[in-house]
């Protein structure tokens, strides 16, 4: 078994792990100083120290090398009130070598002994003699770290299509994977306004409830299927997983009606000749059906 101690460098970001030595009494919400492969760099605990197993690393820890002093803090806050004129500055400089780069965020380490700019090109881009540049103005190190579109609408902290604060600046530590089978799944319209966010891709929480969708649907009829209903033969057109119903659109009078999936019968062919067959199955438009046996 091995202790470790879960530190967060940002507000909203990964949490990684140390090894926090003689601290075992580390609390959640104390900042500690930590060596990490950059250097050393200021962070808050927010896992507390417990063992795991050692199979569970995936590489070594680095060590917390001590708690976080006034000095360190005061510090943190003078070189972060910085980053915005620091940002202005390296936007100037980029623009006088005329490098096709937007820079998105100026991030110093706490005791300003590197400073990282974040940007955004379509390709790769010749910064050195720019790095050199901001090396002798700043008298630091100085990083430069291309990121893509989501980590970029991460850094701006805006609002979705939904009111509310992007879930990556506000919760979301990690990116999901996201397909458009997702929101085809989930029945919603493949309007791009609709279901891509500011990053230009496609929105993360369309894979929030994926599972549950995928879940509930699995035995009912899909969309296209015919079904017969007291009030009469007709074809399925949505499924409504949130409310447990289904619409399905009657032959007789094009009327659409809700039905709960609870209360919906047997699947049966539209074909005519088949209404007596109970164990008929529709393959969808254009294609053969084939009895059950």
């Amino acid at each position: 078994m091995v202790t470790i101690v879960g530190i967060r460098f940002k507000r909203v970001g990964r949490i990684y792990y140390f090894d926090p030595r003689e601290f075992t009494d580390l609390q959640v919400g104390e900042w500690v100083i930590v060596e990490t492969a950059k250097g050393t760099e200021a962070g808050r605990v927010v896992i507390a120290p417990r063992q795991v197993e050692e199979s569970q690393l995936t590489d070594p820890l680095k060590p917390v090398l001590r708690r976080a002093t006034r000095q360190d803090m005061v510090l943190q806050q003078y070189y972060r009130a910085q980053e915005a004129s620091a940002l202005a500055t390296c936007q100037e400089r980029v623009q006088a070598y005329n490098l096709p780069m937007k820079l998105v965020s100026a991030d110093y380490s706490f005791d300003g002994s590197r400073l990282t700019i974040a940007f955004t090109a379509e390709g790769r881009v010749d910064f050195r003699e720019l790095v050199k540049d901001l090396a002798a103005l700043f008298k630091t190190r100085i990083e430069l770290r291309q990121i893509g579109d989501r980590d970029e609408a991460k850094a701006y902290n805006g609002l979705g299509i939904c009111g509310r604060t992007y879930c990556c600046s506000s919760w979301l530590q990690d990116f999901p994977t996201v397909s458009i089978k997702m929101a085809k799944e989930q029945e919603l319209p493949l309007n791009p306004s609709k279901i891509t966010g500011a990053c230009g891709r496609l929105l993360c929480c369309l894979a929030y409830e994926n599972d549950l969708y995928a879940s509930v649907k699995q035995g009912l009829p899909k969309v296209g299927e015919a079904v017969a209903l007291p009030a009469g033969k007709g074809t399925l057109i949505s499924h409504n997983v949130l409310k447990g119903t289904v619409t399905v659109e009657l032959e007789a009078g094009q009327r659409r009606v809700d039905v709960a999936v609870d209360e919906l019968p047997g699947k049966e062919s539209a074909t005519t000749g088949c209404s007596a067959c109970a164990g008929c199955h529709v393959a969808g438009p254009g294609k053969k059906h084939k009895a059950k046996g």
